[in-house]
């Protein structure tokens, strides 16, 4: 029998339990839905205000465990209480908590302390290096997602509105902001860059270009060239597409095979609906 997922390592064992690390919104709860169907044995480590009610309570008690945001040694703690050979984090926390609302415990507070750069890569990889000091495997987030990423083509059945110049200027931008760990997406137009994706997040980066009332433009999301893909994967889902609704952007650019569509069908069909085009490239 094949794997369930193209994303999951060769000594990936379905039988031991694996552990979702959960944060906001639809994408852990997608996970958790294609997992259960492939049969694998699965246990929950959600965060106070961060993690979907309906997600928690689909586990029995003694299938999950609930943290504040920054108890890493509570965490750690978790995954081998659950016996678990994976873990996979899915979701995001709300970036604020970096700054406001964040509970770090001992083992957090030294981690922390550690960095001289605090930003998705380093925070995230020192917590991937000690998830796996614990000897638990961390998948590559787009795990058991395989069929809700973005693939090359306009994915919305039509021709794509935006000329090949202005969408390749669109990528490189987007792509040398990703290098500079800036951001991962930008809005252009016609060869100008009119927002780029900083700290905000894509929804609010978004809204600052449609603050412009301009026409004629194009949203890009991408990757790092050397993207840990454990962690921090763009995602694009139906919040994102109404925030470009209410922008008057009509038309983005989705690295394919890399950036997660959060629902793709309902996706695909509310950008049609909508007539907003959404293209993959490589």
């Amino acid at each position: 029998m094949p794997p369930p997922s193209a994303f999951l390592p060769a000594n990936f064992d379905p039988r031991r339990p694996l552990a979702l690390i959960a944060g906001q919104g639809l994408y852990p709860v997608l996970v958790a839905q294609a997992a259960r169907r492939a049969g694998v044995p699965l246990r929950l480590i959600a965060f106070e205000e961060e993690t979907s009610p309906d997600l928690v309570a689909s586990f029995a008690d003694t299938d999950r465990c609930t943290l504040l945001v920054g108890q890493l040694g509570k965490m750690l703690k978790a995954l081998r209480d659950f016996d678990a050979g994976c873990a996979l984090m899915a979701g995001q926390i709300a970036p604020r908590r970096l700054f406001k609302g964040l509970h770090p415990d001992l083992k957090a507070v030294r981690i922390l302390a550690s960095l001289k750069r605090r930003n998705a890569e380093t925070i995230f990889g020192a917590i991937a290096r000690e998830i796996e000091a614990t000897g638990v495997t961390l998948l590559d987030a787009r795990a058991f997602l395989d069929d809700h990423l973005a693939t090359p083509g306009c994915m919305t059945g039509r021709s794509f509105p935006i000329e090949r110049d202005y969408l390749d200027h669109g990528i490189q931008i987007a792509r040398e902001c990703a290098r500079l760990d800036i951001g991962q997406g930008c809005v252009v137009r016609q060869g100008t860059v009119l927002a780029v994706e900083a700290y905000e997040g894509t929804d609010e980066m978004l809204r600052r270009a449609g603050t412009l009332k301009t026409d004629h433009t194009l949203f890009v999301k991408t990757v790092k060239a050397r993207q840990d893909f454990r962690f921090d994967v763009p995602c694009f889902g139906l919040r994102t597409l109404e925030a470009m609704r209410e922008a008057r952007v009509a038309a983005a650019a989705l690295d394919a095979g890399k950036v997660i569509m959060l629902d793709r069908p309902a996706v695909l069909a509310q950008a049609k609906t909508w007539g907003i085009s959404l293209l993959g490239f490589v």
